[in-house]
């Protein structure tokens, strides 16, 4: 029996008032029968059909009036689905991240430009070694130099072929020098050339390429630059030479003294 069965079979027992007296006034009127004008044998075997019957229609009565208490005691089934509410799923809270510990680790210095060393000791006016084997040099002051303006120069002589040769003029930082220029007599394919500033220096300096060779004689190197106004001393520039021939290294030095 489906939910709306039961309701409607509900609603009519609840509508509905049984006359009990009306009931068994009925039955006792069937079981009496139509008043006999006469005994015979036909009034004798209809008592026991109207006894069975009222019998019958008793039972059916109780039967009914019990299954209509039934149905009016049990309770409508409900309509409405409790669902049980679902437990609130847990907010995850993300951990906090730790902030980063400080490197421990210095940051790398940045390396300085590179820079142009001189090889070998300062020249000074003190220290001075012109020759050296078949190596000879003389530095002077050109002549043509001014109160702004200066040139350098430095004779090397050689009496053997040099298979390597570095040579180096380097100009004390007196105000206001830079660089306005070099030149040489040997061929410029020949040398790697540079010209910067180093520990209060101007240095230029000249490098015999691998594979090339300098002839036996004489060769000049110059350097040119800038200086404050004025009479510039040189006392504090010098230079410095060394070779390589078939009979060994050789190295000079010294300073630059008036031009010859």
């Amino acid at each position: 029996m489906n939910d709306h069965i039961a309701r409607r079979l509900r609603e009519a027992a609840e509508a509905h008032q049984p006359d009990r007296a009306r009931m068994l006034a009925r039955v006792e009127r069937g079981a009496a029968g139509p008043p006999a004008r006469h005994r015979s044998p036909l009034f004798a075997r209809s008592w026991p059909r109207a006894s069975l019957a009222g019998l019958a229609v008793a039972g059916i009565l109780a039967t009914g009036g019990l299954a209509v208490a039934g149905i009016v005691r049990t309770p409508p089934p409900s309509d409405t689905v409790t669902t049980a509410p679902a437990a609130p799923s847990p907010t995850v809270t993300p951990s906090p991240t730790p902030p980063a510990a400080p490197s421990s680790v210095a940051p790398a210095p940045v390396p300085a430009p590179a820079t142009s060393t001189p090889t070998g000791p300062r020249p000074t006016p003190s220290s001075s070694h012109p020759q050296d084997g078949s190596l000879r040099s003389e530095g002077s002051v050109d002549p043509h130099s001014t109160v702004y303006w200066s040139q350098h120069n430095l004779v090397l002589k050689t009496a053997q072929p040099l298979t390597s040769l570095t040579v180096e003029l380097r100009i004390a930082q007196t105000g206001d020098v830079r660089d306005t220029g070099n030149w040489r007599t040997l061929p410029s394919d020949d040398f790697t050339v540079t010209a910067q500033e180093s520990g209060g220096l101007l240095v230029y300096r000249w490098v015999l390429k691998p594979g090339r060779t300098v002839p036996a004689g004489q060769h000049e190197f110059a350097g040119q630059f800038n200086h404050a106004t004025g009479t510039r001393s040189a006392a504090n520039d010098g230079y410095r030479v060394d070779a390589q021939s078939s009979s060994g290294p050789a190295s000079v030095w010294g300073g630059f003294g008036p031009a010859r």
